[in-house]
């Protein structure tokens, strides 16, 4: 009895923290070097008092007074309430297998424990729950094989699927920045003519890419918009060994997950990995006013059609202002034609011109598409103008790399004062992480009035930029969250940048 009695407190325990545990690494996609650094991360609150102390009381109780050592849990969960997250964790199968896993193999590791008695239980219990986020990724990797091979078969079905779509075209998407926008923008303008799929939100993953095949693609649809996102090389090429993509759009290489990539070099390879599953059959939209991709057209096979300055098809007259955008379309043909539109940013002139190009070449004209540029809306989170009350908000939390981020800054500028820029900096950029900040910070104090920096993992380097381009101390204020620096907004009229929402295993 008292064996049953410590072992339902520390099954208790176990389960907040594997929670806890369990949605970092969702959060990290399920990849373990993502997880070992988000735990770094929250190392000090795995290790805090309200966790060490409860479970010490825990330890010492079922030695001395099993009976009571639920009181010692019911402490523990009390000091470690389930927190509210940006994500919250969802409780796919795979999670709920991961779980169980866990659960099982902890007690399989405590259990011989009891032997020696329900002291030795109920330190082997407690020392088990302070460590879960460290065995999380033994148990992981128990769990690995029969996860892929789990992930194996709902690719082949999604595989199957696509192979018996025979009249469908892929239109692969990827970039550093700029996919999402540039996919959204496709969907709106090529629906004119044909029926129209995308993946869903930030379905750029394999398994994304599997589930939005699985659960959405139709036989009555024409032409399939698929998302290709990459932290690693081979990601892309995995992706599209699935899509088989017709035509690539490449919209951008930029300096984002140099975390996982380890070089630009190394981003722009992974990025062409959808032009060389299409250079043989299809044609490659390439971004030319992203350096890394012009420089490297002379080595580009196939069918090639550039976008941007110097371009096939380039965008002239480009005029912005706080309304939006308005700029002229040219083609290799020599056709051209005038377009407004309501969203802001060089970014998305790059984007539209991408967009434009690829519908054009599938057999849309330029003035048909003259109304559905001018009713896009704001792709969300990525430069959405909102209003709100005396505050004018430009949401832009999905942008995490600097050349996206100085476009942003440029939009905000476009605004009248008062202008405040919140941001907790940028991430994954490894070793040239702190100076991108500073640079971001120095940047940013000439198209702001106020800046509120969130959070602590790029503060002083923000600060530091900030300084250094002119802004004094009273113009730069910290905050722990986001919802604490909107509390601290300036009363009157304002327009707010949001750059950048790091989710919760980056603070």
């Amino acid at each position: 009895m008292k064996l049953a009695v410590v072992s339902l407190g520390a099954l208790v325990c176990l389960y907040m923290t594997l929670r806890r545990s369990v949605h970092l690494f969702q959060l990290e996609s399920y990849q373990f070097p993502g997880y070992k650094r988000a735990v770094k991360t929250h190392q000090k609150g795995f290790f805090a008092p309200k966790t060490l102390f409860p479970m010490a009381v825990f330890a010492i109780l079922a030695a001395f007074a099993p009976y009571f050592s639920p009181l010692a849990a019911a402490f523990f969960v009390l000091l470690n309430p389930k927190q509210k997250m940006k994500k919250p964790l969802v409780f796919t199968p795979r999670v709920r297998r991961l779980c169980a896993v866990s659960v099982i193999l902890t007690a399989a590791v405590c259990a011989p424990f009891a032997l020696l008695g329900v002291w030795a239980l109920g330190i082997a219990a407690a020392a088990a729950v302070i460590l879960t986020p460290y065995l999380l990724i033994a148990w992981g990797r128990v769990c690995a094989p029969m996860e892929k091979a789990i992930s194996q078969g709902y690719i082949n079905d999604a595989r199957r699927i696509l192979r018996d779509h025979t009249n469908l075209k892929v239109v692969g998407i990827t970039g550093s920045f700029g996919k999402t926008s540039t996919k959204y923008f496709l969907y709106d303008l090529l629906s004119q003519k044909y029926n129209v799929y995308m993946t869903p939100g930030n379905f750029n993953t394999t398994l994304g890419v599997t589930r939005a095949v699985r659960e959405g693609l139709l036989p009555q649809h024409e032409i399939f918009l698929c998302e290709m996102g990459a932290r690693h090389v081979g990601d892309i090429k995995e992706i599209c060994e699935l899509a088989q993509p017709d035509i690539a759009v490449i919209t951008s290489v930029g300096k984002q997950h140099l975390e996982t990539f380890g070089s630009l070099e190394r981003v722009l390879s992974t990025k062409l990995e959808l032009h060389d599953a299409v250079k043989d059959c299809g044609s490659t939209f390439v971004n030319v006013d992203s350096a890394p991709l012009r420089d490297a057209l002379p080595k580009l096979e196939g069918d090639i059609i550039t976008c941007g300055a110097g371009g096939g098809y380039y965008a002239s007259g480009i005029t912005a202002d706080k309304n939006g955008l308005r700029f002229t379309i040219h083609t290799p043909e020599g056709d051209s034609q005038e377009f407004s539109t309501r969203l802001l940013g060089d970014a998305n002139v790059q984007n539209l011109t991408l967009a434009i190009a690829c519908t054009h070449r599938l057999g849309v004209s330029l003035r048909q598409m003259v109304p559905a540029v001018r009713a896009l809306k704001s792709v969300p989170h990525r430069l959405e103008l909102k209003n709100a009350g005396d505050m004018t908000l430009i949401d832009d939390a999905y942008n995490s790399n600097p050349e996206g981020a100085k476009m942003a800054l440029d939009a905000l500028a476009l605004f009248a004062p008062c202008r405040v820029l919140v941001t907790p900096g940028l991430v994954e950029l490894g070793a040239s992480q702190q100076e991108e900040n500073r640079a971001l910070g120095e940047y940013a104090a000439g198209c702001c009035d106020l800046a509120i920096i969130v959070g602590a993992i790029n503060r002083d380097e923000l600060a530091r930029g900030l300084r250094s381009g002119g802004m004094t101390d009273s113009q730069i204020i910290t905050a722990k969250t986001i919802e604490e620096a909107l509390r601290q907004l300036p009363a009157g009229g304002k327009t707010v940048l949001l750059l950048n929402d790091l989710p919760d295993n980056y603070l």
